[in-house]
């Protein structure tokens, strides 16, 4: 398990993840906030955090076992 969290926050999957992150967050913003941003109203910050935080942790989730797979250290 150590194993596991020392290869998902490694740099190379963290910065992949960070882009995936940027995308895909900012799309689920849209959809799941358009009403507020269009009419100017408030924004709920605490689902804007969910908007990037879950697309985060599945990338890099993906990413380190997809390469402790090939490692073979599963």
């Amino acid at each position: 398990m150590k194993s596991f969290f020392k290869v998902a926050c490694s740099g190379r999957i963290a910065r992949s993840a960070l882009m995936v992150t940027a995308v895909v967050g900012t799309i689920l913003n849209l959809i799941n906030q358009s009403e507020a941003l269009l009419a100017g109203a408030a924004i709920s910050w605490f689902h804007l955090a969910l908007n990037y935080a879950v697309p985060y942790c599945v990338a890099s989730y993906s990413a380190a076992k997809n390469e402790l797979s090939k490692k073979g250290d599963e």
